[in-house]
């Protein structure tokens, strides 16, 4: 979900600025609680692996461009899942970061307003668990229905991000509207793949009991919170 450059410029892309410098603060909240629950060295753990994977998706996993922006699957849900908020909000900036820097220059200027994206609905996703899984509910014991509603809360997130920056940028004309309900629709196969990735991820993390307590993963991945 790249968006495309020169879809926001001038005077318009300070605004992008001041969203990420928000989801940057919240962030650092988050990472504050991380390292109170489960130490710093869990905390730099779990950013390198999210940063990592998330680089992969971007790279290896299939993505192809439709309307205001590019359709990727992200996995937002499933990092939150193995890893927990701080590490996958993070591991997502830094992944960006990573290949702007070194593949996609061209994404640079856009970087608020991705970051944005990837991040808030991230946030979302961890405000909406606190509300549908029970406390004592590990997150390995997730059903079908939990994993979709998270997954569809990020993805929901990122189109509607996605969708704010083109209106913000381009206005409302025909040929806009077009281009974001394309990709709105388009996003719809993350939607119906992602919680599927969610389950089997969960599967396998549930049969490698040798996570449970250690840094590498969120505590709540085996345990009731």
């Amino acid at each position: 979900m790249h968006i495309e450059p020169g879809l926001v410029d001038g005077a318009k892309i300070i605004l992008s600025y001041a969203t990420a410098a928000g989801a940057g603060l919240f962030t650092l909240k988050l990472a504050k609680d991380t390292i109170r629950q489960q130490g710093l060295a869990s905390l730099a753990a779990r950013t390198a692996i999210t940063a990592a994977a998330v680089f992969s998706f971007f790279e290896l996993l299939p993505h192809y461009a439709v309307g205001v922006s590019e359709v990727h699957f992200i996995l937002g849900s499933t990092l939150f899942l193995l890893f927990g908020a701080a590490p996958a909000a993070i591991g997502l900036a830094l992944g960006l970061a990573i290949q702007g820097l070194f593949f996609a220059p061209a994404d640079l200027p856009q970087y608020g307003m991705n970051v944005t994206t990837l991040l808030v609905p991230l946030f979302a996703v961890k405000a909406l668990a606190d509300r549908i899984i029970a406390p004592g509910t590990a997150y390995v014991d997730l059903t079908y229905l939990q994993a979709l509603k998270l997954s569809t809360a990020y993805q929901a997130g990122v189109v509607a991000w996605v969708a704010f920056w083109a209106f913000y940028g381009a206005g409302f004309a025909s040929e806009n509207l077009m281009a974001i309900g394309t990709f709105g629709i388009a996003y719809m196969s993350v939607v119906l793949i992602e919680p599927l990735a969610d389950l089997a991820v969960l599967a396998i993390a549930k049969t490698l009991n040798a996570l449970n307590g250690s840094g590498f993963v969120t505590r709540r991945l085996y345990n009731a919170a």
